[in-house]
């Protein structure tokens, strides 16, 4: 279906789908506060519907002609609401069913990213934590090593080990999330972010976190020490690598629409992407808004934006 005008979208009800089921619901509720708030200063017919499972009886109550997705997380950023909307005909932003559960998924992410040639760090995947802990001996690399689940998101059940003790603990922790067990080995360097917007690279902001990893601490809270520095402030050529690696991985994806991606930059200037979010966040501390008002582009702009590529993908 193609791209609706912005007249045409000023007189359809937009609906912004926020909240939802998944570990990041509040994130998800502070995105969609922020963004509903946005377009309804520019004019737009606005909705916020609290994702349920009756979600599909609110769309058609609300009478909703565009959704604008907030959310973050299983049933929201992996596939299942967009596939929800493609079967009610409704057109919504950002990336389409199967670029989303991709995406959602760090090791079917990986495994893209390795076709395409795109450097990400060195991992082994485990079913179970039981399978795991039992190879906390002769993992392929040394400690530290970074635990996660493989399809959660805002570094829900992130863990950096140092030790074979904080591993294990790490394992189970981990293991309580959705999706197989993934380790990596951890790769020192500056932790930066690179956005794309409609298939264009639109810059690289640095995080410089007073923890020891961006966490999800780091990236919610207010006075967690967490500063941004945009344009990131890397050796032009290194810069452009980012930028470079973003919107590859952006496009390998099949992304549509917005994305960001996480990246670490070595000090031999080394780039490896961790993960693309086909839904980044849009609260008062997200990245993307951030580097968008870097570019010129304030945040209602970038809302409007945003939901001008609203569409049907399948």
């Amino acid at each position: 279906m193609s791209v609706l005008s912005k007249s045409e979208l000023k007189t359809k009800r937009v609906g912004v789908l926020l909240g939802g089921l998944s570990s990041e619901r509040e994130v998800s509720l502070r995105t969609g506060a922020a963004v509903a708030k946005a377009l309804r200063s520019l004019g737009y017919d606005v909705v916020e519907i609290d994702v349920g499972k009756d979600v599909a009886a609110r769309l058609a109550a609300e009478k909703v002609d565009v959704a604008w997705l907030a959310l973050h997380g299983r049933y929201g950023e992996d596939g299942a609401i967009q596939g929800l909307l493609e079967s009610l005909f409704i057109p919504y932003t950002g990336s389409g069913v199967l670029a989303s559960a991709v995406g959602m998924d760090k090791v079917y992410a990986k495994w893209i990213f390795g076709t395409h040639g795109i450097p990400t760090p060195p991992y082994k995947t485990f079913r179970d934590a039981a399978s795991a802990r039992a190879e906390a001996d002769t993992l392929p690399f040394p400690f530290p090593v970074v635990v996660k689940p493989s399809r959660e998101g805002s570094s829900v059940g992130v863990h950096v080990c140092k030790t074979k003790e904080a591993y294990l603990a790490a394992v189970d922790d981990a293991s309580k999330y959705a999706g197989t067990l993934l380790v990596e080995q951890f790769i020192r360097g500056r932790e930066v972010q690179g956005a794309v917007l409609d298939d264009e690279a639109l810059g690289v902001i640095e995080v410089v976190v007073a923890r020891e990893f961006y966490d999800h601490t780091a990236k919610y809270t207010a006075g967690s020490g967490t500063n941004y520095l945009f344009p990131a402030p890397l050796p032009a050529d290194q810069y452009e690598r980012v930028n470079a690696v973003c919107l590859a991985a952006h496009r390998a994806l099949g992304c549509q629409g917005a994305s960001r991606s996480d990246v670490i930059v070595t000090e031999g200037g080394d780039v490896f992407v961790l993960e693309t979010n086909t839904l980044p966040g849009m609260t008062e501390t997200s990245l993307l808004p951030k580097i968008a008002a870097g570019r010129g582009i304030d945040f209602p702009a970038l809302c409007e934006r945003i939901l001008l590529g609203a569409s049907l993908k399948a």
